[in-house]
């Protein structure tokens, strides 16, 4: 799964410790999603899409082979 999370929060100049704080998580955790090594729940995504007003799949797409 990819994600657009860096370039969102680049947009709003959010640091990734802000994002953290907004949606309940710690700033490692937002690393990892950014990073593909995570792959957040339904709700977590949810809850970072809404932060920066944009639709989940304008934040989070399938990869080929996902």
């Amino acid at each position: 799964m990819k994600n657009n999370i860096r370039v969102e929060r680049a947009i709003v100049r959010m640091t990734q410790q802000q994002l953290a704080e907004a949606v309940g998580v710690s700033r490692q955790t937002i690393n990892a999603i950014e990073s593909c090594k995570y792959v957040p729940s339904a709700v977590l995504a949810l809850k970072i899409a809404r932060t920066f007003g944009k639709p989940i799949e304008s934040i989070f797409s399938l990869e080929e082979g996902d």
